[in-house]
C-alpha cells in the first residue's frame, strides 16, 4: 500500500534535528516510528530523554485526537517491567530501567496504548537488544526496549506479535506485529 501522507519530524526542532520521528498515514491508520533518546551517556542526556518523554506524551495524545488509530513503533530505550530485562536488580538505577522511565511507560500504556508483544507473550527472557559486550546475545542477557504499541481501538485487529531474536544484523532484533484489516 502506498501511504496517503508522510510526515518527517514531530515539529519540535531539537528532536527533529536528531531524526527521531516519522509518521505514515495509510487510510485511517497512522504508523509512527520513534527513536527515543538514550540517557546512557550521563545526566545531561538523561534529562533530554525525560523531557522528550514528556513532550512525546503530549504530542501523541494530541495527534490521537486527529488520528485515533495509531501504531507507535521503535526503539523506546526503556524496559517497562522486570520481565523485560535480564538482570532487573543490578540494573534498577541504569538508564533504560530507571523507576521514572518505567513509570512513564506505565502511564503511556495506561493512557490507552497496548504493548502488543506482551499482549500475546507473557514469558520471560524475550529481548530485542543485547549489549555488544560480554557475549550478551549468545547468553541471552538482553533488554526488551523495542516496542510496537497500538491504541486500544486496534485491539480487535491484533493477530500476532513476535521478535525475531535469531536475526542478527545489529545489536537489536526485528519486532513484528500482524494486524487484520
Amino acid at each position: 500500500m502506498k501511504p496517503d501522507h508522510v510526515v518527517k519530524g514531530c515539529g519540535i526542532k531539537e528532536y527533529d534535528d536528531e531524526g527521531r520521528f516519522i509518521r505514515v498515514d495509510i487510510g485511517d491508520l497512522t504508523v509512527i516510528s520513534v527513536y527515543i533518546p538514550s540517557g546512557t551517556t550521563g545526566e545531561i542526556r538523561q534529562a533530554v530523554k525525560m523531557k522528550y518523554l514528556d513532550d512525546f506524551y503530549t504530542f501523541i495524545h494530541k495527534l490521537e485526537k486527529e488520528r485515533p488509530k495509531l501504531l507507535v513503533c521503535g526503539d523506546y530505550n526503556i524496559c517497562h517491567k522486570e520481565i523485560d530485562i535480564h538482570n532487573p536488580i543490578s540494573n534498577k538505577d541504569t538508564s533504560g530501567f530507571k523507576p521514572e522511565e518505567r513509570a512513564w511507560m506505565s502511564k503511556f500504556f495506561d493512557s490507552g496504548f497496548i504493548d502488543t508483544f506482551r499482549y500475546f507473550h507473557k514469558e520471560a527472557h524475550q529481548y530485542s537488544w543485547w549489549s555488544q559486550r560480554a557475549n550478551s546475545r549468545a547468553n541471552n542477557k538482553g533488554w526488551r526496549i523495542d516496542y510496537i504499541s497500538a491504541t486500544k481501538n486496534l485491539e480487535k485487529n491484533l493477530l500476532d506479535a513476535k521478535m525475531f531474536q535469531e536475526a542478527v544484523h545489529s545489536d537489536h532484533c526485528p519486532v513484528y506485529l500482524k494486524l487484520k484489516k
